[in-house]
């Protein structure tokens, strides 16, 4: 067959191939220091349209000028403030009021009722660099201010620029800390020096060209991306690239020892390779679309972003690196280059080794096997039920040291909670005072204030109406009217990021929808509880789509009902198990305030389409050996030679999603653990012992209605 195509195209087509791929990561390369000019950590812009937080965000702009965020200041000294002490402070607070990036008036000192602590409201430029603009302020305010005070930057302001320099490192650590992990596990796989190097180039130039066209569509406003997402992207492109490439190597190194041609080797591992990386690859991706029914736009947006991401290391996998190997030849496996050996059986895998005794085992006691393994799994199951995912406080997103978590806890030691962090209310302006007393009547509201014509750009409500400034007959400022509505502000007694702050927005709702239905209710903690509501809607919605679509495509792929339902199954138990270890390890080990809504949904669409993966590679080599060989032993055979390579990709996409722990956010730590185990537990467990010993076990039957199921036991 190589006879038939000239010398010229087989040295011209992967040369053009590589070119083209390294056209592409010049592209893309150079787009990873650009990544934060086209994302956003901005919470409200993730929101769905419908939300009232949204709302009240949308029309904020009626009330306020330019898009400032608050960053809420906090003095606290050893002692009592003394009058110099607070005038210093004001001192202080003026000549940041100077800053380019301080966008609008700095709020005049308020001291506490203790009288140890005062706070002032400073708005920063929502344009400007959170982290560069706390850090100038912070600077500003510590110049010649009297010892023994301390100044805390906290409020949104303060915990964006700390989830901020979280992500910092998200472009150089988070990649260096998987690329190295990955090349230490193929130079052990391999014992070779060039073979890493070609996997590692696929896995680089895959994100590379990803990059690119993702770079370009959220530039182009279609697609949003944050940290997270950019993270997600980075170990899943790496992770998957890296498993595809596992494969072809595997299928190009069983050639190379049938046949002497380099060119007929790489034809054969294409065909070989082709079906279970594209069924694979397209199982991830439709996966992974499915977060599209998302009302959250930080799930719905990572669903095409990381489909793109696996379609280039589909594609690179398939190009890229059969490219590679084809320029290389036997040379990219040295010291250990693959020698033609014509006697050597083609397929059933050596007998003896790691994966001949799994084999033996199997065929010895399969029942046992298969029922002993699905209840050690359905006990790691139990702990499901501990696991809180329900939402975490936003000061809490950050690991480690946080001034803005340390400065919110001053904050409630001395004034409210919520100080800085307001419930915005929105209401018409002939029912301001009904709205009012709505949040008078609130146990959780501290105080209540309407947006008005004054210097402080607010004035006090109280039961009996707007209170005036200055001596008794003054009249009371007039509210801001924006298209006949007014705001108010209401001070929460908890912190704005609290469940307790939460529940508060809850009973305001539901206060409103008797005294004023046309009121909505917006701010930091109406985010946060629109955010964790429309979460687990997310989550009970996707759940079950992801899984009737993966068991659709499965029946597509090895053409029977049977087995791909017992593959879901096996599936769902893994993911019932990594999530039950998980939420004893979080709140038992780590003690982890809680986790996320997302994160189980986020963890599932991971671990049931990437899990599926290796049953994929496992069922359609043992379908391809059934064929020839027979049910039962073509499961022995799929399991011999597919042993070796499925637990080393295995291992490669646990150690990149384990280097998202590197980055001390606490969704991203969560979420590198439960797929790590899980892949793990996928790799040596359920795809070593349990699916095989099943698939021994039920015999023909589980190719049911195929022609497989009338063949050979």
């Amino acid at each position: 067959m190589s006879s038939r195509v000239p010398r010229w195209l087989r040295v011209l087509l992967p040369a053009a191939l590589i070119l083209v791929w390294v056209a592409a990561a010049g592209l893309g390369g150079p787009l990873f220091g650009r990544i934060d000019e086209v994302s956003s950590n901005d919470r409200t812009a993730y929101l769905p349209t419908t939300a009232e937080a949204t709302e009240v965000q949308e029309r904020l702009d009626g009330f306020t000028e330019g898009d400032a965020v608050p960053a809420v200041v906090v003095f606290v000294s050893q002692d009592d403030l003394t009058a110099d002490d607070l005038s210093a402070i004001g001192d202080r607070l003026a000549e940041a009021g100077e800053l380019d990036t301080v966008d609008g008036d700095v709020s005049p000192v308020i001291p506490s009722d203790d009288g140890v602590a005062a706070q002032a409201f400073v708005p920063l430029s929502g344009s400007a660099d959170l982290g560069e603009a706390t850090t100038a302020l912070r600077d500003a305010l510590t110049v010649d201010l009297p010892d023994g005070i301390d100044v805390y930057i906290t409020g949104p302001a303060g915990l964006s620029s700390d989830l901020g320099t979280a992500f910092a490192g998200i472009d150089g650590l988070l990649l260096g800390v998987a690329l190295a992990a990955v090349l230490v596990i193929l130079v052990i796989v391999y014992r070779s020096l060039l073979l890493p190097l070609a996997v590692l180039a696929t896995s680089m130039f895959a994100l590379c060209a990803a990059l690119l066209v993702v770079w370009n569509l959220a530039n182009q406003g279609v697609l949003l991306l944050s940290g997270q997402t950019q993270g997600i992207l980075f170990i899943l492109v790496i992770g998957a690239a890296t498993d595809y490439a596992l494969l072809y190597v595997a299928r190009y190194r069983e050639e190379l020892v049938h046949t002497p041609a380099r060119w007929t080797a790489t034809r054969r591992a294409l065909r070989g390779s082709f079906e279970p990386i594209l069924a694979s690859g397209g199982t991830v991706i439709v996966g992974l679309l499915c977060l599209l029914l998302s009302e959250l736009r930080s799930n719905s947006t990572l669903g095409p972003v990381a489909a793109i991401g696996i379609a280039f290391a589909m594609l690179a996998a398939l190009t890229l690196l059969p490219a590679l190997l084809l320029a290389m030849g036997r040379a990219a496996f040295w010291p250990r280059r693959p020698l033609y050996d014509p006697a050597a059986a083609r397929a059933g895998g050596e007998a003896g080794g790691l994966w001949g005794r799994v084999a033996r085992l199997v065929r010895a006691r399969p029942r046992v096997t298969w029922i002993t393994t699905a209840l050690v799994l359905a006990v790691g199951c139990v702990g499901v039920t501990q696991l809180q995912a329900s939402g975490v406080p936003q000061s809490e997103l950050v690991l480690g040291a946080s001034e803005a978590r340390t400065g919110q806890e001053r904050l409630a030691d001395h004034f409210p909670a919520g100080s800085g962090s307001p419930a915005y209310v929105m209401a018409p302006q002939e029912n301001l005072q009904d709205a009012a007393d709505v949040l008078l009547d609130e146990d959780g509201i501290a105080s209540v204030a309407v947006t008005a014509d004054t210097p402080a750009g607010t004035a006090p409500v109280t039961g009996d109406g707007i209170e005036a400034f200055g001596p008794p007959g003054t009249p009371a400022p007039e509210p801001v009217v924006s298209e006949g509505e007014v705001l108010l502000q209401a001070t929460l007694s908890d912190a704005a990021d609290s469940a307790a702050a939460e529940e508060t927005i809850r009973d305001l709702r539901a206060g409103y929808a008797d005294a004023v239905p046309e009121a909505i209710v917006g701010g930091v903690s109406a985010t946060d509880l629109d955010t964790n509501d429309a979460s687990i809607r997310d989550r009970t919605v996707i759940v079950p789509v992801v899984l009737v679509v993966i068991l659709l495509i499965l029946m597509l792929l090895l053409r029977a009902v049977l087995a791909p339902v017992l593959l879901i199954l096996t599936t769902v138990l893994s993911f019932g198990t990594a999530m039950g270890v998980a939420a004893l390890v979080f709140n038992d080990v780590l003690g982890f305030p809680g986790a996320d809504p997302a994160v189980p949904l986020f963890g599932f669409v991971f671990l049931v389409a990437l899990g599926i993966d290796y049953n994929i590679f496992l069922m359609t080599r043992v379908r391809e050996e059934s064929a020839a060989h027979g049910t039962r032993e073509g499961v022995l055979r799929g399991l011999r030679l597919t042993g070796g390579i499925i637990t080393s990709a295995g291992l490669v996409l646990a150690a990149t999603f384990t280097a998202l722990a590197v980055i001390p956010v606490l969704f991203l730590v969560q979420l590198a653990f439960i797929v790590a185990f899980g892949v793990l537990l996928d790799t040596f467990v359920v795809r070593s012992l349990l699916v095989p010993a099943l698939s021994y076990d039920v015999g023909r039957a589980i190719w049911w209605p195929s022609k497989l199921a009338r063949g050979r036991r």
